[in-house]
């Protein structure tokens, strides 16, 4: 992953802790449920962007720079359609959640 794309990833997330700790206060104080179920959308939401971004970067990195020098330990002992599959297998459990 790119550097860039991991710091953005990590303020994302760090985000998102902080959102879901906010679920967790609303829980403990008896918040209307509707309420929680609007912030519970708007982290699901967050997710599916951080998924989106890691998968960009995923394409780029390892897919398109296989056999590069610098390519990702894991990616060096498959070939680019063996990734390409594990991708879309990966992306269809995402899907699915």
């Amino acid at each position: 992953m790119e550097a860039e794309t991991r710091t953005k990833t990590d303020r994302r997330l760090a985000r998102l802790e902080g959102q879901v700790r906010g679920i967790r206060r609303m829980l403990s104080e008896d918040a209307y449920c509707c309420d929680v179920l609007q912030q519970i959308s708007a982290i699901t939401s967050a997710l599916n962007q951080v998924a989106a971004a890691v998968a960009a970067s995923h394409i780029r990195t390892c897919i398109l720079d296989h056999g590069s020098p610098s390519s990702h330990e894991q990616t060096k002992r498959m070939t680019r359609e063996e990734m390409i599959d594990e991708l879309e297998d990966v992306m269809s459990r995402l899907v699915k959640a």
